[in-house]
């Protein structure tokens, strides 16, 4: 609510609306705030090979770099979501955009693995500031009517971020070295922030200041709500299946009977474009229909995808990962911007919690998949995701609009 409208009788003010000025610039601003974050964030995962053998360290060091950032953003949420509350949401995305995309600049200068594996961790609490606090911010803005489809662009450009982070960072490297290829998804990260500073509005709904609660008794309160926690299980258990399927495929597609080389098979990160398209849809879909029916739909999306995966074939492996993709950020975008716009206490921690499951299921699930993939080979995987889909699906009938 705009304070001094409510103080000088004026009517309320509820969010910009779709097809204005701001609302155009919103969705820009933070379609380039998702490019910048997760182009950044997942640069390195293409290049691990060239990591390993530019630094002489093993696979499973080089590997570091990923999970040090992850860690970071997981670490950074809550804290970030505090400063948010406290000097503004704009400002804080800014301050993190800002530090990530300088520290994303000085990680090509590594010359060690600790250094490399320090600069990630300080990258990652730095990145950790766009997710705790977009959903927060766009729930605030965007009038309610429109903010699923906002939600949805934002989670777009995030799809498109992780996407261009892995396919450019790649191809450069193997024709020059790993600091070579870093740096360019760095410079793309610098000038998808330089459109986010440009364009992203100030915010109207929400004065910074003292929060009127203690921050214990704002998770206290999210951590409580029985809705809350059916949408941060979403997070923990979608992303974690996700995950746990591409970090898996790629071993599967190697091995017999397919025996693709590993250049080949660094496509399959192409499906991600499918979450593009399906989270704009997704949040067309919750304007019309509600966000339960839509959610539900993508999780069953999700569910035929992995069913598909299990036929013995590699078109029917490479066509479910692109239907399990389009359910999965479906789902995602839903699930995240639902939980911005149902906390009535703490939005930006409740947003802030959602991202610290969505992450805990990434790093927790995706190494027990590999525990069950390891023993039992890809189809017990397959059903394991499934099963953990079901459980979603039923834990997400706790959350009414």
């Amino acid at each position: 609510m705009d304070a001094a409208a409510t103080r000088t009788g004026v009517a309320e003010w509820t969010g910009h609306p779709r097809g204005s000025r701001e609302y155009r610039r919103i969705l820009v601003a933070l379609l380039c705030a998702g490019i910048a974050t997760f182009a950044q964030l997942y640069s390195v995962q293409g290049i691990l090979p060239l990591i390993s053998s530019g630094l002489g360290v093993s696979p499973s060091q080089s590997s570091l770099a990923v999970s040090a950032a992850t860690v970071g953003i997981a670490v950074a949420v809550i804290p970030w979501s505090v400063a948010a509350d406290r000097i503004g949401r704009v400002r804080a995305m800014t301050a993190s955009i800002v530090a990530a995309t300088v520290l994303g600049l000085v990680v090509p200068l590594s010359t060690s693995l600790p250094m490399l594996v320090g600069i990630r961790f300080a990258e990652g609490l730095a990145l950790g500031g766009l997710p705790a606090i977009a959903m927060a911010y766009l729930s605030e803005e965007v009038h309610a009517r429109h903010a699923a489809l906002a939600a949805g662009t934002y989670v777009s450009g995030t799809t498109l971020g992780g996407l261009l982070g892995r396919i450019v960072a790649g191809p450069v490297a193997e024709h020059s070295n790993w600091r070579i290829g870093s740096l360019t998804v760095s410079l793309v990260a610098l000038a998808a922030a330089v459109v986010f500073v440009s364009l992203v509005p100030a915010p109207r709904a929400v004065r910074p200041g003292k929060p009127m609660t203690s921050l214990r008794e704002r998770l206290r309160h999210n951590l409580s709500d029985p809705a809350m926690l059916a949408l941060f299980a979403q997070g923990f258990l979608l992303m974690g299946g996700f995950v746990a399927v591409y970090n898996y495929l790629g071993f599967r597609l190697e091995g017999a009977p397919f025996g693709l080389p590993q250049s080949v098979i660094s496509l399959i990160f192409l499906a991600y474009l499918a979450g593009t398209v399906s989270s704009r849809l997704a949040g067309h879909a919750a304007t019309r229909v509600g966000r339960g029916r839509v959610l539900a739909a993508s999780t069953a999306v999700m569910i035929a995808g992995l069913l598909v995966t299990m036929i013995p074939s590699l078109i029917a492996a490479l066509a479910g990962l692109v239907v399990l993709t389009f359910g999965f950020f479906g789902a995602h975008s839903i699930a995240s911007g639902w939980t911005g716009a149902r906390a009535t206490v703490g939005r930006a921690q409740a947003t802030s919690l959602y991202n610290l499951f969505y992450y805990a299921g990434s790093s927790v699930i995706g190494w027990l998949g590999g525990l069950v993939f390891q023993s039992f080979g890809w189809n017990a995987l397959a059903w394991f995701v499934i099963a953990l889909a079901v459980v979603a699906a039923c834990t997400a009938r706790a959350v009414r609009s």
